[in-house]
């Protein structure tokens, strides 16, 4: 368990300087934000769906100024490029995209930050690479979202039939807005979001075109995920983690979302997976987006956590770290 700094302000830093990040991948570009020194501990901050790296904008500034923060637009999201025609967007996809981020990047161990969406694809890079993924922390996130294994065909096959159906409608011109109205839709399709929040989030949200503003976002992503994996495959990746990690779960947040019992079993074993391992897991008040609404509900924990097991220790030259 970790323990809550109480002081954390001392711990972290006020404004940071802002700079844009564009990484070539091979359809376009990944787009993002980078907070903090050029030679700060690497962090990589992954935001849920449907949203985009302002996700992260309150958050951030409360958090240990010797971290070099990297907020990514995931692909199909905010500035970043749509995938090409008839490509699923699907978790080992991103996974593959973030590889390609730290390349670029030259980096050979980190940290992630993920919430919701980006937590689960934290969770499925930390398996796949532990040996990069030095600490990470899902925000409202289990890491995993598994899938009862006699609904997958179904679901499969509505994700196939969807993006056949999808690519057989003729090309819509996206629905011009006013930029009130675009905060106004975005805050009927997401009730957890505060009005500030919809703005930090449509900053990368919107393209101004003739007329208006349009949302950035592929429509590709409302699409079923086919590529599912069970609750047996999703402990056994679990196990596969050597990062620490911090679970943060809002009170009011995302369990509250599942529909059904099922998946609050599958949560309930995840977490009990992680408690098992030494990982701290941690309820907050607030319903999903805590980290954006009401980032000092967060702050704290996450400050505490970088602290105790990043910036405790040192980099060797062989790219892993060491206890001061």
């Amino acid at each position: 368990m970790i323990r809550v700094c109480k002081n954390f302000r001392n711990l972290c830093t006020g404004p940071m300087k802002q700079t844009e990040l564009s990484v070539p991948v091979p359809w376009g570009e990944i787009r993002g934000k980078i907070w903090g020194p050029e030679n700060g501990r690497p962090v990589l901050c992954l935001h849920g769906w449907a949203d985009n790296c302002g996700s992260f904008n309150t958050l951030i500034p409360l958090l240990p100024k010797e971290c070099r923060y990297v907020a990514l637009d995931l692909a199909g999201h905010g500035l970043s490029s749509h995938r090409p025609p008839g490509v699923f967007y699907t978790f080992p996809s991103y996974v593959i995209d973030i590889q390609r981020v730290v390349d670029t990047l030259r980096w050979r161990r980190f940290s992630i930050l993920g919430h919701s969406m980006g937590g689960n694809i934290a969770g499925m890079f930390s398996a796949l690479f532990p040996e990069m993924v030095e600490a990470c922390v899902m925000l409202d996130s289990y890491g995993f979202l598994p899938t009862d294994a006699k609904e997958m065909a179904k679901i499969m096959r509505q994700g196939i039939d969807d993006m056949l159906q999808f690519e057989k409608k003729p090309e819509k011109t996206k629905r011009v807005y006013s930029y009130e109205k675009a905060v106004e839709r975005l805050l009927a399709a997401n009730p957890t979001l505060t009005e500030a929040s919809a703005h930090n989030l449509l900053e990368r949200g919107l393209v101004q075109v003739e007329g208006g503003v349009v949302f950035s976002r592929d429509f590709r992503i409302n699409l079923k995920n086919i590529a599912r994996i069970s609750l047996e495959q999703s402990l056994e990746m679990l196990s596969r983690i050597q990062a620490s990690v911090l679970v943060l779960l809002a009170n009011e947040g995302f369990e509250k979302m599942f529909a059904e019992p099922d998946q609050k079993k599958f949560s309930s074993e995840l977490l009990q997976a992680y408690r098992h391992k030494n990982h701290s897991v941690v309820k907050v008040p607030g319903d999903h987006h805590v980290h954006l609404n009401n980032p000092e509900v967060v702050a704290p924990l996450v400050c505490e956590f970088l602290q105790s097991k990043v910036l405790s220790s040192t980099v060797r030259d062989d790219g892993l770290t060491a206890n001061l």
